[in-house]
């Protein structure tokens, strides 16, 4: 956790290391310690004939049940399998039994030491050495469809496949949330962004103004005033990153994503972002910004959600915060967030939002060493189906909902109550738009249920403000370059001097901590990155046919 600007280097260097032995080790891999070298190619000759008409999950015979290990690269992640209707019904259907494991990069990085792979693997993170070398220890998903289950091409998107594909023209792992830029056309696709405040506090203070950095000065003043034991502004938990203080704030504000030539701009060094980081210095050195919200980890800012402790916020991720804040309206009717327009660009800029792009968010592979390779593309075929996307959206029809004549979904009332009355109990029992290893926002766009009521008004005010960033995508130097360990060093700087900048006591020590961090890109391949950068955006457009 990022507490101290000292403790960020420290967590900077350790980040450099944890990296540079995740590569050593997918090197290594690529010899086949890591697991089996060719694959476990099971027969299914007595299980099932193949038909590219119809998935696989419905012919397999097979009578015993399947136990795979599935390894989340993530701590939050729920590791219950078949307590509620979701997994339940998925068990059921795929007669299997998943163990979740979870963990970090450390304890990722022990598989590939180890040999001891997991069946289903899941990381974060499309430019890190796992998925870069996934030929080395996954199995490409074109062979496993071909071989046990060719209807996964009908459910899988061909642009997220070609995307994904590696330099042996094959594709390993397989996202969520991948959007074409057809999804972003068809309007299907909510923000995530919004800056929010508290209606009571809002209505309170006469809907004020807070575009410009004098008129957010003034009403986070007035928000100390006149409710005392509000914190006036807050954002995402800092953590080892810039919480939402960094690209979504750019974002926010209409930051230009690439140069007039069409290459790399460094957006830190933006001057409309620097004037509102000077604005957030000068709310901190009034006392409305909390010390705690730089310390905070992830679940310390979800119970200020929940409660109500922040006046306003620049809130990244609304539905991931959506049972918190549906937590708060359901207690506090009258008192619940909304969105407004808040800091705008002292340029006249649009905010230019960003989704989870092409890439996506959650990346899904299929082990070397899984035990029945064929049982594990059903289950991405069954969860990208129609089928597999209802159930984990909605849960199960007739039971949990219903279709209407248009082709809409809407949940029983039943369960509808219990979404909006007591998300706890609707979210251990049904689970239902969190089980998203292959979610996608396509389905969710087919029920006004499908997001809680909390942040419906936020993403009908993000209408209109997303923008792909398809060309940031992947940018950064390969893994294991001496780019790619100097902009680690970099980022991991940026994050502190965030931090010291918003803190700053007075406008000489933040100047300084900007020039300090100006000094640290000359000695550390800052140009190399920039020309490494400015490539990769020339290969996206090519790969994508922008102009």
């Amino acid at each position: 956790m990022f507490k101290m600007n000292k403790a960020a280097g420290q967590k900077g260097v350790k980040l450099c290391a944890a990296l540079l032995t995740a590569v050593i080790m997918i090197t290594g891999c690529s010899g086949g310690s890591g697991g089996s070298s060719e694959g476990n190619w099971v027969s299914i000759e007595d299980r099932y004939t193949v038909d590219p008409e119809k998935p696989a999950w419905q012919l397999d015979k097979k009578e015993e049940v399947t136990d795979l290990t599935w390894y989340v690269n993530a701590d939050w992640w729920n590791t219950d399998f078949g307590k509620d209707i979701v997994t339940k019904k998925i068990k059921e259907d795929l007669n299997i039994n998943i163990k979740f494991i979870t963990g970090d990069d450390t304890k990722l990085n022990t598989f590939f030491a180890g040999g001891d792979m997991p069946d289903l693997l899941t990381v974060f993170d499309s430019n890190s050495p796992v998925v870069q070398k996934a030929a080395t220890w996954a199995l490409p998903l074109n062979d496993l469809a071909e071989k046990y289950d060719p209807y996964f091409n009908k459910v899988a998107a061909a642009d997220t496949l070609n995307w994904f594909q590696l330099a042996d023209g094959k594709t390993y792992g397989y996202p969520n949330y991948s959007n074409t830029q057809a999804d972003y056309d068809s309007g299907n696709i909510p923000a995530k962004t919004a800056f929010i405040i508290r209606k009571d506090v809002y209505e309170a203070l006469g809907s004020p103004v807070m575009g410009t950095p004098e008129e957010f000065e003034n009403v986070m003043k007035q928000i100390k005033e006149k409710f005392p034991t509000l914190i006036p502004f807050g954002f995402n938990s800092i953590g080892e990153g810039t919480g939402s203080l960094g690209d979504t704030l750019q974002d926010f504000i209409g930051v230009p994503l690439e140069t007039e030539n069409g290459e790399f701009y460094d957006r830190n060094q933006d001057e409309d972002y620097l004037t509102w980081l000077k604005t957030l210095n000068k709310v901190y050195r009034d006392g409305n910004i909390s010390d705690d919200s730089f310390a905070d980890d992830g679940t310390a800012f979800e119970e200020k959600v929940k409660s109500g402790k922040y006046a306003t916020m620049l809130l990244d991720g609304t539905p991931q915060q959506g049972g918190n804040l549906q937590i708060y309206l359901s207690a506090n009717e009258g008192k619940e967030y909304v969105a407004v327009d808040g800091p705008q660009s002292t340029k006249g800029n649009a905010p230019t939002l960003n989704q989870s792009g092409i890439t996506g968010w959650m990346i899904n592979f299929i082990s070397k060493d899984a035990k029945d390779p064929a049982k594990a593309i059903q289950i991405f075929t069954y969860l990208l189906s129609e089928e597999g996307q209802l159930l984990m959206n909605y849960g199960i029809e007739g039971e949990t909902y219903e279709k209407n004549a248009d082709g809409t979904v809407e949940l029983l009332p039943a369960v509808k109550d219990l979404q909006l009355h007591n998300a706890d109990k609707f979210k251990k029992e049904y689970r239902m738009g969190e089980f998203m290893f292959f979610g996608h926002d396509r389905h969710k766009a087919l029920s006004a249920d499908a997001f809680p009521e909390a942040i419906k008004q936020m993403q009908e005010w993000g209408k209109g403000k997303l923008k792909p960033h398809f060309i940031l995508e992947n940018i950064s130097p390969n893994q294991g370059t001496p780019e790619a360990r100097a902009l680690s060093a970099i980022n991991a700087k940026w994050n502190s001097t965030l931090v010291s900048m918003v803190r700053a006591k007075d406008d000489a020590s933040f100047d300084n901590a900007l020039a300090a961090y100006n000094s640290f890109l000359g000695e550390n391949r800052w140009d190399d990155i920039v020309k490494v950068r400015s490539e990769k955006m020339k290969q996206n457009k090519e790969k994508l046919g922008i102009q």
